[in-house]
Protein backbone atom coordinates (compact mmCIF):
# COMPACT_ATOMS: atom_id res chain seq x y z
CA UNK A 1 0.00 0.00 0.00
CA UNK A 2 1.45 3.43 -0.82
CA UNK A 3 1.89 6.39 1.44
CA UNK A 4 -0.53 8.22 -0.32
CA UNK A 5 -3.11 5.61 0.02
CA UNK A 6 -2.73 5.29 3.79
CA UNK A 7 -3.03 9.20 4.39
CA UNK A 8 -6.36 9.49 2.43
CA UNK A 9 -7.59 6.55 4.41
CA UNK A 10 -6.60 7.45 7.45
CA UNK A 11 -9.65 9.34 9.27
CA UNK A 12 -10.33 11.65 6.48
CA UNK A 13 -11.28 14.58 8.28
CA UNK A 14 -8.52 13.95 10.74
CA UNK A 15 -7.02 17.45 9.56
CA UNK A 16 -10.00 19.82 10.12
CA UNK A 17 -11.11 17.82 13.37
CA UNK A 18 -7.76 18.25 15.00
CA UNK A 19 -7.86 22.07 13.89
CA UNK A 20 -11.81 22.65 15.26
CA UNK A 21 -10.65 20.32 18.30
CA UNK A 22 -7.29 22.55 19.08
CA UNK A 23 -9.86 25.74 19.14
CA UNK A 24 -12.29 24.17 21.06
CA UNK A 25 -9.26 23.46 23.80
CA UNK A 26 -7.67 26.86 23.06
CA UNK A 27 -11.45 28.62 24.01
CA UNK A 28 -11.19 26.67 27.28
CA UNK A 29 -8.06 27.25 28.14
CA UNK A 30 -8.59 31.57 27.50
CA UNK A 31 -12.19 30.76 29.45
CA UNK A 32 -10.82 28.89 32.45
CA UNK A 33 -7.62 31.17 32.39
CA UNK A 34 -10.04 34.79 33.00
CA UNK A 35 -11.59 33.01 35.40
CA UNK A 36 -8.27 32.33 37.29
CA UNK A 37 -7.53 35.67 36.85
CA UNK A 38 -10.21 37.42 38.32
CA UNK A 39 -11.71 34.49 40.58
CA UNK A 40 -11.31 33.69 44.45
CA UNK A 41 -8.20 31.70 45.50
CA UNK A 42 -9.59 28.53 45.61
CA UNK A 43 -11.25 28.74 42.35
CA UNK A 44 -8.13 30.62 40.70
CA UNK A 45 -6.16 27.76 41.50
CA UNK A 46 -8.63 25.55 40.47
CA UNK A 47 -8.98 27.37 37.08
CA UNK A 48 -5.38 27.85 36.56
CA UNK A 49 -5.02 24.11 36.20
CA UNK A 50 -7.73 23.65 34.03
CA UNK A 51 -6.37 26.01 31.57
CA UNK A 52 -2.59 24.61 31.92
CA UNK A 53 -4.31 21.36 31.19
CA UNK A 54 -6.56 22.27 28.31
CA UNK A 55 -3.32 24.41 26.51
CA UNK A 56 -1.13 21.04 27.33
CA UNK A 57 -4.23 19.13 25.04
CA UNK A 58 -3.36 22.22 22.77
CA UNK A 59 0.14 21.92 22.46
CA UNK A 60 -0.08 18.06 21.28
CA UNK A 61 -3.05 18.59 18.76
CA UNK A 62 -1.01 21.61 17.25
CA UNK A 63 2.66 19.84 17.35
CA UNK A 64 0.83 16.77 15.17
CA UNK A 65 -0.74 20.00 13.01
CA UNK A 66 2.35 21.59 12.14
CA UNK A 67 4.63 18.59 11.90
CA UNK A 68 4.37 18.24 8.32
CA UNK A 69 5.53 21.92 7.95
CA UNK A 70 8.57 21.37 9.93
CA UNK A 71 9.21 18.55 12.33
CA UNK A 72 11.89 19.99 14.25
CA UNK A 73 10.36 23.28 14.74
CA UNK A 74 7.09 21.63 15.98
CA UNK A 75 8.70 19.63 18.17
CA UNK A 76 10.40 22.41 19.60
CA UNK A 77 7.53 24.63 19.92
CA UNK A 78 5.92 22.04 21.79
CA UNK A 79 8.54 21.45 24.66
CA UNK A 80 8.63 25.38 24.68
CA UNK A 81 5.10 24.79 25.65
CA UNK A 82 5.11 22.04 28.08
CA UNK A 83 8.03 24.05 29.86
CA UNK A 84 5.49 27.08 30.46
CA UNK A 85 2.82 24.95 31.50
CA UNK A 86 5.15 23.13 33.78
CA UNK A 87 6.24 26.62 35.53
CA UNK A 88 3.37 27.11 37.11
CA UNK A 89 2.76 23.91 39.13
CA UNK A 90 6.43 23.73 39.66
CA UNK A 91 6.99 27.30 41.69
CA UNK A 92 5.01 25.91 44.01
CA UNK A 93 7.40 23.20 45.29
CA UNK A 94 10.67 24.95 43.30
CA UNK A 95 10.69 28.61 44.22
CA UNK A 96 13.10 30.17 42.07
CA UNK A 97 10.71 28.94 39.44
CA UNK A 98 8.52 31.47 40.85
CA UNK A 99 10.29 34.59 39.62
CA UNK A 100 9.71 33.40 35.69
CA UNK A 101 6.64 34.03 33.91
CA UNK A 102 5.15 31.40 31.83
CA UNK A 103 3.80 33.99 29.55
CA UNK A 104 7.40 35.09 28.81
CA UNK A 105 7.65 31.48 27.69
CA UNK A 106 4.66 30.99 25.63
CA UNK A 107 5.87 34.24 23.86
CA UNK A 108 8.42 31.96 22.67
CA UNK A 109 6.09 29.41 21.69
CA UNK A 110 3.99 32.01 20.07
CA UNK A 111 6.44 32.80 17.89
CA UNK A 112 7.51 29.30 16.71
CA UNK A 113 3.45 28.77 16.16
CA UNK A 114 3.79 32.15 13.82
CA UNK A 115 6.61 30.56 11.90
CA UNK A 116 4.95 27.62 11.59
CA UNK A 117 1.86 29.30 10.24
CA UNK A 118 3.66 31.59 7.62
CA UNK A 119 5.42 28.46 6.04
CA UNK A 120 2.19 26.47 6.11
CA UNK A 121 -0.22 26.74 3.03
CA UNK A 122 -3.05 25.50 5.03
CA UNK A 123 -3.76 28.56 7.41
CA UNK A 124 -4.25 32.24 6.30
CA UNK A 125 -0.54 33.91 6.76
CA UNK A 126 -2.52 36.58 8.41
CA UNK A 127 -2.51 34.31 11.52
CA UNK A 128 0.60 33.57 11.30
CA UNK A 129 1.80 37.41 11.48
CA UNK A 130 -0.84 37.94 14.34
CA UNK A 131 0.77 35.23 16.31
CA UNK A 132 4.19 36.64 15.62
CA UNK A 133 2.67 39.63 17.15
CA UNK A 134 1.22 37.77 20.52
CA UNK A 135 4.64 36.08 20.80
CA UNK A 136 6.56 39.47 21.13
CA UNK A 137 3.39 40.92 23.17
CA UNK A 138 4.15 37.99 25.35
CA UNK A 139 8.11 38.47 25.34
CA UNK A 140 7.67 41.97 27.39
CA UNK A 141 6.70 39.65 30.54
CA UNK A 142 10.49 38.63 30.55
CA UNK A 143 11.13 42.11 32.52
CA UNK A 144 8.46 42.63 35.04
CA UNK A 145 8.73 46.46 35.42
CA UNK A 146 8.04 46.50 31.89
CA UNK A 147 5.14 44.39 31.97
CA UNK A 148 3.95 45.84 34.56
CA UNK A 149 4.42 49.60 32.99
CA UNK A 150 2.56 48.29 29.97
CA UNK A 151 -0.13 46.27 31.87
CA UNK A 152 -3.02 46.16 30.57
CA UNK A 153 -1.87 46.80 27.38
CA UNK A 154 0.85 44.05 27.06
CA UNK A 155 -2.07 41.59 26.96
CA UNK A 156 -3.69 43.04 23.97
CA UNK A 157 -1.56 41.32 21.50
CA UNK A 158 -1.65 37.66 22.89
CA UNK A 159 -5.31 37.94 23.07
CA UNK A 160 -5.32 39.38 19.60
CA UNK A 161 -3.47 37.06 17.58
CA UNK A 162 -4.04 33.73 19.71
CA UNK A 163 -7.75 34.87 20.03
CA UNK A 164 -7.66 35.07 15.96
CA UNK A 165 -6.08 31.78 15.77
CA UNK A 166 -8.27 29.95 17.96
CA UNK A 167 -11.41 31.71 16.43
CA UNK A 168 -10.74 30.24 13.04
CA UNK A 169 -9.63 27.14 14.37
CA UNK A 170 -12.77 27.05 15.87
CA UNK A 171 -15.04 28.40 12.12
CA UNK A 172 -12.73 27.46 9.61
CA UNK A 173 -10.25 24.29 10.53
CA UNK A 174 -7.37 23.86 8.22
CA UNK A 175 -7.63 23.74 4.42
CA UNK A 176 -7.37 19.70 4.01
CA UNK A 177 -5.99 19.42 1.01
CA UNK A 178 -3.08 21.67 1.47
CA UNK A 179 -2.30 19.80 5.06
CA UNK A 180 -2.52 16.82 3.15
CA UNK A 181 -0.07 17.41 0.65
CA UNK A 182 2.17 18.85 3.18
CA UNK A 183 2.01 15.74 4.84
CA UNK A 184 2.86 13.57 2.24
CA UNK A 185 5.70 15.06 0.91
CA UNK A 186 6.90 15.63 4.55
CA UNK A 187 6.65 11.50 4.80
CA UNK A 188 8.81 11.30 0.99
Amino acid sequence: MNTSATIERSAPEAPRSMARLAGVFYLLTFATGSLALFAGSRVSSASGMIAGACYVVVTFLFYHLFKPVNRNFSLLAACISLIGCAIGPLSLVVHALSRINPLAIFGFYCLLIGYLILKSTFLPRALGWLMVFAGLGWLTFLSPALAKQLSPFSFLPGLLGEGALTLWLLAAGVNEADWRKRALAAIK
